[in-house]
C-alpha cells in the first residue's frame, strides 16, 4: 500500500504513527507547506518509508501529481483546504478522507459523489472523533436494533488536571474549536431536522470517573447523522461535555464580539476579534499534552419485539510513551484504519459518502480495539 498524508501538525503525527505500524505499508508520502514542521516530523518518525515533500496544499493540480500511484490520500490540513483535495483525489484517481470541520465544505465535498462514482473512487469527509467515530457507533448501534429510535451522543476533550477558571487546554485547532461553538446545531426531533443554536441547553451529565461534568450544543459533532437517519429516528442529538461553567464563560466572550468576523479598529489598526480570540486561546491554553477524551453513547430502539437501549462509554488518556495525546490518539487513529481500509479493500462502496455509509462499523471499532480504543455496547435492563 501507499497512502499520502497531507499535514504533519499534532493530528498528522498521529494518523502517521499509526499508519507506519502497519506492515503492509510500502510508502507514506508526507507534506506540508511548512519545511521545518515537515522535517519535524519526518525526524521523529524516522522510517525509511516516509517520503516528504513540501507542498502547497491549496495548488490541486500539484497535489493530484503528487498522489499518483498512491492508494488513498489523507488529509489533516485545515478545513478550508478538503474541498480542494477531494477533487484532486478524484483527478488522480486515489480514496480520500479527511476529518472534516466544517459542516459546508463537507456538504460540497459529498456533492461530487457522481464525478467519484464515475472515476471509481471514494471519498470519506468528516472522519475524526466527533464527526466521524461517533458516526460509525451510531451506524453499529443501528446494525444492532430491529429499530433505532433515539440516539444521544455527548463527547468531550478534556485536561487531566483541571486548572484556571477555564479548567480547559486546547486540543485541537483554535479556528475549529470556534466554529463548533458559533455555528447552528442539526438535531433530530420527532423525526424532523431542527436547527438549534450552540453553548443552549446546557446540563449537568455524571461521568462514573470524572465526576460532574456539562453538556451543551455545539456544531459539527454529528455532521452528517441528522440528515441520515431523519424519518428513521425519533430523536438524535449531539452535545460537548466540558467541566462545569465553560459554555457561559464562552458566552459572555461572544457578548462581546470576540467572536466577530469584521474588523474593528484598535488604536489606528484593523483587527479582527475572531482572529485575535483564536490567537489568544492557541497561546493561553495550550496544553501540555496529559489530556484525556471522554465519550458517551446512548441508543434506544427495539429488538426481537420488545424495547432495547444500548450504552458505549470510552474514556480514553494521552499516551505518554509514544507523546500522543488523547484527543489526537481518537481522532487520528480513526482516519488512518479508514485510510487503511479504502486501500485494502475493505471499504468497497463508491462515491462520496458519509463516515456512517461507508464504513464497515464492526470492523473499524475491532481495529481500534486493537490499538487501545475500546468502545463496547452493553445493554441496559428496561
Amino acid at each position: 500500500m501507499r497512502i499520502a498524508l497531507l499535514g504533519a501538525g499534532l493530528m498528522g503525527r498521529s494518523v502517521a504513527h499509526d499508519l507506519l505500524r502497519n506492515s503492509g505499508l510500502e510508502e507514506l508520502r508526507l507534506a506540508d507547506a511548512d519545511e521545518t514542521r515537515l522535517d519535524a516530523l519526518a525526524g521523529r518518525l524516522d522510517d525509511p518509508r516516509v517520503r516528504t515533500e513540501r507542498l502547497d496544499a491549496a495548488d490541486e493540480r500539484a497535489v493530484a501529481r503528487w498522489i499518483e500511484g498512491c492508494d488513498a490520500l489523507v488529509s489533516a490540513a485545515s478545513y478550508r483546504l478538503n474541498l480542494g483535495l477531494a477533487r484532486a483525489a478524484i483527478s488522480a484517481k486515489t480514496h480520500f478522507t479527511d476529518m472534516g470541520g466544517n459542516s459546508e465544505v463537507v456538504a460540497r465535498e459529498l456533492a461530487l459523489d457522481d464525478e467519484a462514482k464515475r472515476l471509481g473512487v471514494t471519498l470519506i469527509p468528516d472522519m475524526g472523533l466527533a464527526p466521524g467515530l461517533v458516526n460509525v457507533l451510531t451506524r453499529r448501534a443501528a446494525e444492532l436494533t430491529d429499530r433505532l429510535e433515539a440516539v444521544r451522543l455527548l463527547v468531550g476533550g478534556l485536561p487531566q488536571t483541571r486548572r484556571g477558571e477555564w479548567e480547559y487546554e486546547l486540543v485541537f485547532s483554535a479556528e475549529g474549536l470556534v466554529n463548533e461553538y458559533r455555528e447552528p446545531c442539526m438535531v433530530l426531533r420527532e423525526g424532523k431536522l431542527v436547527t438549534v443554536a450552540p453553548l443552549t441547553e446546557v446540563e449537568t451529565v455524571r461521568d462514573p470517573d470524572l465526576g460532574e461534568l456539562e453538556a451543551f450544543h455545539t456544531s459539527g459533532g454529528s455532521s452528517t447523522l441528522p440528515k441520515t437517519f431523519a424519518g428513521r429516528v425519533r430523536s438524535l442529538e449531539y452535545k460537548t461535555l466540558r467541566y462545569p461553567g465553560h459554555a457561559r464563560l464562552v458566552r459572555a466572550l461572544f457578548e462581546l464580539g470576540l467572536d466577530g468576523e469584521g474588523e474593528v479598529e484598535v488604536d489606528g489598526r484593523r483587527v479582527r476579534p475572531r482572529r485575535l480570540l483564536e490567537k489568544l486561546i492557541t497561546d493561553k491554553l495550550a496544553g501540555e499534552g496529559r489530556d484525556l477524551v471522554v465519550l458517551h453513547g446512548e441508543f434506544t430502539g427495539e429488538r426481537d419485539g420488545g424495547p432495547l437501549t444500548l450504552s458505549c462509554r470510552l474514556l480514553d488518556y494521552a499516551d505518554e510513551e509514544t507523546g500522543l495525546t488523547a484527543m489526537m490518539r481518537c481522532t487520528g487513529f480513526p482516519v488512518a484504519v479508514t485510510a487503511l481500509m479504502l486501500s485494502d479493500g475493505r471499504i468497497t462502496e463508491r462515491g462520496a459518502l458519509p463516515p456512517e455509509k461507508a464504513i464497515p462499523a464492526a470492523e473499524l471499532l475491532h481495529e481500534l480495539d486493537r490499538r487501545g480504543i475500546s468502545i463496547p455496547f452493553t445493554e441496559i435492563a428496561p
